[in-house]
């Protein structure tokens, strides 16, 4: 297929896989009470936090007690961008032999299932994330989401979270592209999935973790999942900074996708196709 007929076929393929994922209006729903339950736990926890520490202890981690309530409610909006699982559907095929069905389809596995697992990512959790962050901004004061720090930091957020579903997409293709053609288990992808939303900032933001691990937590892909984008909202990080903090979610979305095309193009030659 030329690039043409390859672009318009990701585009249907993208739109139908949107429209099944609507059909689910009440998983969204359950999932915006457990976002709104577990945010509004981590406004109270970090508020006796910043409160009764001593000296002062966590006013000095970079992070104001405003900003970080606004980090939890962001965090619990992005986090279903990240990847938990493998696409189920995807996961399906692969289990039941059914790989051999999707060669023979004209158009490349890799960004057939790209296309799929992202469309599927997108199609329900943008109406629980955008109800989860208007929620936040209808608490009370001192637990609600506050406005961002600057017209240019929003705009840098919003350039993030667009790199940051890039990102969480090209990850997500990655752990399946290690799955496939395996028979002992989902036990290791599931652990680096596990260990991915750890580093994303998700549970914690990353700015209270220990000043000699910044460097690393900066540098590393999975802060690109949460932690860039809220911060450039919240304004830790500055928009002189959003450039190269994007650059970053950039260059680990082309590894990750340069990863799992070799990957996947490599098991491929050697797959052996199960079930039936």
């Amino acid at each position: 297929m030329n690039f043409r007929s390859t672009f318009k076929a990701c585009i249907s393929l993208f739109r139908i896989r949107m429209a099944e994922g609507l059909q689910y209006r009440a998983s969204a729903i359950s999932g915006v009470f457990v976002s709104v339950f577990w945010g509004l736990l981590e406004c109270v926890l970090f508020t006796v936090f910043y409160t009764y520490s001593d000296n002062g202890a966590w006013n000095n981690n970079g992070l104001a007690l405003p900003q970080t309530i606004s980090y939890v409610w962001l965090a619990q909006g992005l986090f279903v961008l990240q990847t938990m699982s493998i696409d189920s559907e995807i996961m399906g095929k692969i289990n039941n032999g059914d790989v051999g069905v999707e060669l023979c389809r004209p158009l490349n596995l890799y960004t057939h299932w790209f296309v799929k697992s992202s469309a599927g990512k997108l199609g329900t959790s943008w109406l629980r994330s955008l109800a989860t962050i208007l929620t936040g901004l209808l608490m009370p004061a001192g637990y609600a989401l506050g406005a961002p720090a600057s017209a240019l930091g929003f705009a840098c957020f919003l350039l993030s979270v667009v790199m940051a579903f890039v990102l969480c997409s090209s990850f997500a293709m990655f752990v399946t592209a290690i799955r496939l053609n395996i028979t002992w288990g989902d036990g290791p992808t599931y652990m680096l999935l596990l260990f991915s939303g750890i580093l994303s900032g998700t549970y914690l933001p990353l700015r209270l973790w220990p000043d000699f691990m910044q460097t690393f937590l900066y540098l590393q892909p999975f802060g690109g999942f949460a932690d860039i984008p809220v911060q450039l909202y919240v304004g830790s990080l500055t928009p002189s900074a959003a450039l190269p903090a994007i650059g970053l979610q950039f260059f680990w979305s082309a590894v990750f996708i340069a990863a799992g095309r070799t990957i996947m193009n490599h098991k491929l030659r050697s797959i052996i196709v199960q079930g039936g």
